[in-house]
Order: C-alpha cells, then sequence, then structure tokens
C-alpha cells in the first residue's frame, strides 16, 4: 500500500473517532450543568470541556470566558478550531475522496452522508436542548455506523489495519484526557471527594464513554474514583480502556509487521507501553500520582503516533 493511502486511511478513522468523543464530551458538559444547583455548586463544566478536547488555547484566543454558547460553537462548528466537528467531518471526508477506492461503499456512504447532513445544522440553532441533543445523536451515530461499516465490510488487510490503529490512537489519547481533567480540573477546590458533585461528574465522564452500565457490570458498587480509573485505564473488557485500546494496538502493527515482513521502532514502543498497562495496579498509580501517569501516558501514546508515522506514513 502507498504511504500516502495508508496515510488518509489512519488520519480518516483518527477524525471520525475525534469527532464522536466531542459531541460526547458536550454531551457530558450539558448534562453536569444542568444539574441542581444544590449538586452542582460552582463547578466549571464549560472550562473543563475545552480542556478534555485539548483546545484551550486556541479557545481563549477567540474568546473572553467559556460559557455553553462560546463552547458549544467552538467545540461543534468554529473555523477558528481545527479540531471542531465540523473541521473534524470535512477533513475527514477529504481524506475518504482521496482513498475513495480503498473504502468499502459502506464506510463511503458513510462518511459522504453525514458531510451532508452536517449542513442542516447551525450553531445559532443549538441553543435548544433538543436540537443540541438531535446534533450530538446524529454525531455520535455517525463515528458508530463508520466504525461499524469498516469493522464489519473491511478486508483484513493493511488498509484495514492502518484504519483500526487510527482509531486506537486517537481513542486512547481522549480517554486518558477525559479522565485526567475529570480528577485534577472539573471538581472545584471546595468540594470533597466522595461528594454529591464528585458522584454525578463521574457518572456523566462514564456516560461520556458508554462505560456507566458496564462499571455496575463489573464492580457491583457505588461510584468510586480508583474503581472508575480502574476501568478505563488497566481493564481489557473495557473497549475504550488504554489497555483494550493498546492490546489492539499491539495486534495491528503485529498483523503489518508480519505482511510486510519486518518491525520497527512502533512495534517496540506498542509492545512496551502495553507491558506498562498490564503490570500496572490502581493502587500503585494512585499512590504515584493519577495526574503524572496520564501525562506521561499521552506524551507516550503520541510518541507512538510519530513512530508509526516515520515508520509508516512518510
Amino acid at each position: 500500500m502507498l504511504s500516502r493511502t495508508a496515510d488518509n486511511l489512519f488520519w480518516l478513522a483518527r477524525y471520525v473517532e475525534r469527532a464522536e468523543y466531542l459531541a460526547r464530551i458536550i454531551e457530558a458538559s450539558t448534562r453536569l450543568a444542568n444539574l441542581p444547583s444544590a449538586y452542582a455548586g460552582t463547578s466549571n463544566e464549560w472550562e473543563s470541556a475545552v480542556a478534555t478536547a485539548g483546545c484551550a488555547h486556541l479557545f481563549y484566543q477567540a474568546h473572553d470566558k467559556a460559557t455553553r454558547e462560546t463552547v458549544i460553537d467552538f467545540l461543534a462548528f468554529s473555523p477558528d478550531n481545527p479540531s471542531s466537528i465540523r473541521s473534524c467531518f470535512e477533513i475527514a471526508r477529504t481524506n475518504a475522496r482521496s482513498v475513495r477506492t480503498a473504502l468499502t461503499v459502506e464506510m463511503w456512504d458513510a462518511i459522504n452522508a453525514a458531510w451532508l447532513e452536517l449542513s442542516k445544522y447551525r450553531a445559532s440553532g443549538l441553543n435548544q436542548d433538543e436540537h443540541l441533543a438531535n446534533f450530538l445523536s446524529f454525531v455520535k451515530e455517525t463515528g458508530l455506523r463508520f466504525d461499524g461499516s469498516a469493522y464489519r465490510t473491511m478486508l483484513r488487510s493493511d488498509g484495514y489495519w492502518f484504519s483500526r490503529l487510527g482509531v486506537m490512537i486517537e481513542r486512547a489519547d481522549n480517554t486518558a484526557r477525559i479522565l485526567d481533567v475529570k480528577y485534577h480540573v472539573l471538581l472545584p477546590g471546595a468540594e470533597q471527594v466522595g461528594g454529591s458533585l464528585d458522584y454525578f461528574q463521574w457518572s456523566a465522564i462514564l456516560r461520556a464513554v458508554s462505560a456507566l452500565t458496564a462499571y455496575h457490570w463489573v464492580y457491583k458498587e457505588s461510584l468510586k474514583p480508583w474503581l472508575v480509573a480502574d476501568l478505563l485505564i488497566l481493564n481489557d473488557q473495557m473497549p475504550r480502556s488504554l489497555a483494550a485500546c493498546y492490546e489492539s494496538i499491539v495486534r495491528n502493527l503485529d498483523s503489518l509487521s508480519l505482511a510486510y515482513g519486518r518491525q520497527g521502532p512502533a512495534q517496540r514502543a506498542a509492545r512496551a507501553t502495553r507491558t506498562r498497562l498490564e503490570n500496572a495496579r490502581i493502587d500503585d498509580i494512585f499512590q504515584s500520582g493519577l495526574h503524572e501517569f496520564v501525562s506521561d501516558f499521552i506524551t507516550e501514546n503520541n510518541r507512538l503516533g510519530a513512530a508509526i508515522t516515520q515508520q509508516y506514513l512518510t
């Protein structure tokens, strides 16, 4: 496969996954903002939404304050944000057009139909909760449709493996960021861990990654920060956990190495991170610092993305 084709497939998958993630962040922030004041207190959910999306610097260049209107506009439609939902869909469709013959009909239909449907939505129309809910459902369904069509219709060859690498690299980054921001940004300083606000915030975070039901299936008890972290970091059964993402990354990189007859820095970096996750214990992570662990992971994940680019996509 040409490196240009592999690069387009890799980033096509990443941008679709990123758009879905942004929709989940907006949904979680809206749910927290709508809590009664007795529960919500003085939480800063809109600031945390921008921080979780990783675009705080760009946001505060364009806006003085994080409010519902400014954050939703910036994360959903703003041309000043190269990672807004609209920008993600536009770049994804451009990449899809470039590799149209490498996609199945179902994959192309999913991304092309999403781009056409997106033109029906405007930032001004999302001020009403019903319209916002419809928009976020559309974005999440697009992600599920594209991901599902790739899984069910693509030939298991290098095109599929590069696409899955894009999904999992992006998904791991997103899960790590949402966990880190919750633990260090979202909870106001005056609030107590384990209080009512803390409970509703963890619940919203689990809903944002479709893990609330999974949490109760696995742990069968009320929400506890260290158990939420265990689920999202170390539990292989949770599809969005860091461990599950890296299990998939290692498997797909190994498939590429077998197909191309050689291994390289990407395989070694992925295995090192996977081994670190396999050997980690949540008690040790909290003792040494969750923020430090997640920050190191995000750095390693970015390095792996760069290693994949250098090894295969340039």
